[in-house]
């Protein structure tokens, strides 16, 4: 999964980077308002972190942006003024939650799943197909009842194809929505890791889930 965070306080931008790649998840950062509005439509996220006091666009103004052109990626607002006139502004602009600074790590990464798992409807987190199961809270995933260790970019990759089950997946969207905006690798990297999932998850299994689909890229399914 992939976060976006808008947020000029670079130390505190960088803090919150850290802290939510250490979940799993990919981060892209902005510093100033017109660049978070500009990857925020062109990009895919499935959060959005928005400061209120920003330069050259404050976060009201891009959270308004986006609803009015349709964009419904979940927002959590950040802001040092935590007032409740404050959190109904970032509200009824069409923000999804509010956080007054400062916040411990512990309550941000609370409401971040929150906010995913409301936004993707699920009561119960856990992703499955056939005898597969991964768990985004826990972070963990078992096949046939037996635990499997990944790494948290196999886990990312594998709760994105779950994200779309039964659907082929390119490439590049895989890589967009588990790699950050400036990550610079190996051409194959998306290859190397399915790989890797492959060995772990489909190796000894009777019944093989991951599958190429070639001259684009994976499916997750029961079928070829």
């Amino acid at each position: 999964m992939k976060i976006l965070v808008v947020e000029d306080e670079r130390r505190l931008s960088l803090n919150i980077t850290k802290g939510i790649t250490e979940q799993g998840f990919a981060v892209d950062q902005s510093f100033d308002g017109e660049e978070g509005l500009y990857m925020a439509q062109t990009g895919e996220y499935d959060l959005i972190i928005l400061d209120i006091v920003l330069p050259k666009m404050d976060g009201i103004e891009i959270c308004k942006t986006l609803r009015i052109g349709g964009n419904k990626t979940p927002i959590l607002m950040l802001t040092a003024k935590a007032t409740a006139e404050d959190a109904a502004l970032g509200l009824d602009a069409g923000a999804d939650d509010y956080l007054g600074k400062p916040f411990s790590f512990i309550e941000l990464k609370s409401r971040i799943h929150a906010l995913i798992r409301r936004s993707h409807n699920e009561g119960a987190p856990t992703k499955t197909i056939a005898d597969l199961e991964l768990d985004p809270l826990k972070h963990t995933v078992a096949r046939g009842g037996r635990n499997i260790s990944v790494t948290p970019k196999e886990f990312s990759v594998l709760e994105y194809l779950l994200a779309h089950k039964d659907e082929a997946v390119s490439r590049t969207m895989i890589m967009e929505h588990v790699w950050d905006y400036n990550f610079e690798g190996m051409s194959n990297v998306v290859d190397v890791f399915v790989a890797s999932l492959r060995r772990k998850i489909d190796k000894d299994a009777p019944v093989k889930l991951i599958h190429t689909v070639f001259g684009l890229g994976y499916k997750i399914s029961e079928s070829p």
